[in-house]
């Protein structure tokens, strides 16, 4: 065995090594590569997928997260892996090429997927009741179709369109819209995991294969009689007949003397037991080598179109919310900035989750509370802006028509708003009391005399009362969240009525 195939044989045992932590069936799943779909079959398609989805209502634990290491794990493994075989001149293959080429922008995208994709992010989404996304966020799968269906490939017109069908049967909830971006990330790093680990496992039996041909190569060169031997503990050996050992294995030994011809042969017999010829295992090899190398550059092309995208356009496109608030009957919310109006959107999706209605069924409620003001009072009153029942006086309105269950946070932070002064003001003093009446009791029980008393209570109701306003400003600081002030959109120029 030459110095290179060792050093090769020792980077397989080191990716070995790396994937230790990761069970055998993940390290096997196949690409995701499904029927190819143009835009229009993508439309129909996700109107079918809609119609099979379920979701659970239950809240599993977060498997995307784990699932981002060991995909991470896995693709380090295997570049280092391949950058051994290159270092030893072996032949990588093109897929492995672009891969180890490229390799620089997927870290840039995995560190991308850690920093939004938190601890516990996925748990808020809808998950699915069934199939093989079981458990899973529901928009994970839709990114999953979407990469299957595009050999690795995002075309923005095609996603919008499937996301745009999808909606027709079942609203996706704004957290979802906003999640499709970092879902399509983590599905593009899985399918890369999944055609790397193909590469290594292709490159692992190639180097076998180069193993055995090395030998009996040179057997055949000083000693054709024992050649017969090396075939047989070859035999013994059962190597995997799979495309890329027998095209190596082939190409190394094919042209060569007469007398390698009967591990071939050897070869030969074993395939014909399953209807195999050596010559469809090599064309096999060639096509899924070219399938491979398409779909890692599909892949990587739209890590970085990805970067590119303008989500926020995007999620206001797909936005069901958005729709319906564009309804405002001052004709004030299409006026406002993004900041603003994604603002409005949030409120609209907190008071939906802490009641029964959906977040189109709240966004209509506040349209409908406006059209009514509208009509009473015009278009021009305050009331009769969406806005004033999401950030103004009439969001108490609104939450009691969408029936919202309000949090204990939420209800100190209500009182404390309802009357700031006395909220402080009080907690100090209230701080001040108790902090003070234990002291006082602690020196009272000692027995200290009624003048060192007094003296005990003064000092006791000062050094309380700093405190207090230390503890009560902590507080404050944590109950009292700041709002952003509504902004209209003067980027393009100040109106006229607006000057």
């Amino acid at each position: 065995m030459t110095a290179s195939s060792k050093s090769i044989r020792a980077a397989w045992r080191m990716l070995s090594a790396g994937l230790g932590g990761i069970p055998r069936a993940r390290q096997e799943e196949p690409p995701l590569r499904a029927e190819l779909l143009s835009a229009d079959q993508m439309e129909l398609h996700g109107k079918a997928l809609a119609a099979t989805h379920a979701l659970s209502s239950v809240h599993g634990p977060d498997r995307l997260l784990p699932r981002l290491i060991d995909n991470e794990q896995a693709l380090i493994a295997v570049v280092k892996a391949l950058t051994v075989a290159v270092e030893a001149r072996y032949r990588v293959a093109p897929a492995g090429v672009w891969l180890l080429d490229n390799f620089y922008l997927i870290e840039e995208q995995i560190g991308t997927a850690k920093r939004h994709l938190p601890r516990g992010y996925s748990r808020e989404l809808p998950r699915l009741l069934s199939g093989p996304g079981a458990g899973l966020p529901r928009v994970y799968d839709i990114a999953l179709e979407a990469i299957s269906h595009g050999d690795g490939r995002v075309d923005e017109e095609s996603l919008t369109r499937f996301i745009a069908a999808y909606q027709t049967v079942t609203a996706l909830k704004l957290g979802e819209l906003w999640a499709i971006p970092i879902m399509l990330r983590l599905a593009l790093i899985e399918n890369l995991r999944r055609v790397g680990m193909r590469i290594a496992a292709g490159r692992e039996a190639r180097d076998l294969a180069g193993t055995w041909a090395d030998q009996m190569m040179e057997i055949a060169e000083t000693d054709p009689k024992s050649l017969i031997l090396v075939a047989a503990d070859m035999a013994r050996s059962d190597p995997p007949m799979t495309g890329p050992f027998v095209a190596e294995l082939a190409r190394r030994l094919q042209g060569q003397s007469s007398a390698l011809t009967l591990p071939l042969t050897w070869i030969e017999q074993r395939l014909s037991e399953a209807s195999l010829t050596i010559e469809q295992l090599v064309q096999s090899e060639n096509q899924q080598q070219a399938a491979d190398q398409v779909s890692i550059s599909n892949s990587i092309s739209s890590l970085r179109l990805l970067g590119m995208m303008d989500w926020r356009k995007f999620v206001e496109t797909m936005s069901g919310v958005e729709r319906i608030l564009l309804q405002d009957p001052s004709a004030i919310y299409c006026s406002m900035d993004f900041a603003t109006r994604d603002c409005y959107r949030h409120v609209v999706e907190r008071i939906a989750k802490h009641s029964r209605l959906s977040e189109d069924a709240v966004a209509c409620k506040a349209i409908e509370l406006a059209h009514e003001q509208a009509e009473r009072r015009g278009a021009n009153e305050r009331s009769a802006h969406v806005g004033y029942y999401l950030v103004d006086k009439g969001l108490p309105q609104l939450e009691r028509v969408a029936g919202m269950r309000h949090t204990l946070p939420d209800r100190v932070r209500r009182l404390g708003r309802a009357s700031p002064l006395l909220a402080y003001l009080g907690g100090i003093a209230l701080l001040t009391i108790l902090v003070a009446a234990v002291l006082v009791g602690v020196a009272r029980s000692g027995g200290v005399s009624t003048a060192l008393l007094i003296l005990i209570c003064v000092l006791a109701t000062v050094c309380a009362s700093h405190f207090a306003v230390a503890l009560v400003n902590w507080l404050a600081s944590l109950l009292a969240i700041p709002r952003m002030l509504p902004r209209l959109d003067f980027s393009g120029g100040i109106p006229r009525d607006s000057r």
